[in-house]
C-alpha cells in the first residue's frame, strides 16, 4: 500500500458550485493509482462539499436556489454577523452539508456514477481561495 497527499486549490467566485473532480482525477492519474481510497477534507467552516449531479446545468441552479431559501441572508435573529449578512448563513449551509468525502478509485480514476461530480459549495458572497486536502490510497 503507498499513501499519496496533496492540497488543492479552488478559487471560487463566490457563493455557488465549483465541480473539481477532473482535478482530482489528474492527481490520481499523475500518482498512477488504479485501485484505492480517495479521501478529501475541506478546511472551511463557511463552504463544503458535495456529490451531486454534473450532467445537467438545471440541477446546479436548484440545488443553490435551495440552500438560499434554506438558510437565507438578513434574518433578524441571525447574532453571528462580525463579518457580513452571508457569515451565519454560511456556516448553516456548511453544517447541512459535508466537510469531508470518501470516494473509492478504481481502474485510475474516482469510481462516480454516471452523472455525479464532485463539487466545492462556497457559501460566503465574496471569492475565497479554498484547501481541499487530498489525501489516496493505492492498494496495490
Amino acid at each position: 500500500m503507498n499513501w499519496y497527499k496533496d492540497t488543492l486549490q479552488i478559487q471560487t467566485r463566490g457563493k455557488g458550485l465549483f465541480l473539481f473532480s477532473d482535478s482530482i482525477n489528474s492527481k490520481i492519474q499523475e500518482w498512477g493509482i488504479q485501485e484505492g481510497m480517495c479521501y478529501l477534507y475541506l478546511q472551511h467552516t463557511s463552504a463544503s462539499m458535495v456529490i451531486s449531479e454534473s450532467y445537467d446545468p438545471s440541477a446546479r441552479i436548484d440545488l443553490e436556489a435551495f440552500m438560499e431559501r434554506l438558510a437565507p441572508e438578513n434574518q433578524s435573529w441571525y447574532r453571528h454577523t462580525m463579518e457580513g449578512s452571508d457569515d451565519s448563513p454560511s456556516h448553516m449551509r456548511a453544517m447541512l452539508t459535508d466537510t469531508s468525502l470518501t470516494i473509492p478509485i478504481d481502474d485510475g480514476r474516482l469510481n462516480l456514477g454516471t452523472w455525479q461530480g464532485v463539487y466545492l459549495f462556497e457559501h460566503r458572497s465574496r471569492p475565497h481561495r479554498r484547501r481541499v486536502l487530498l489525501r489516496c490510497l493505492s492498494v496495490e
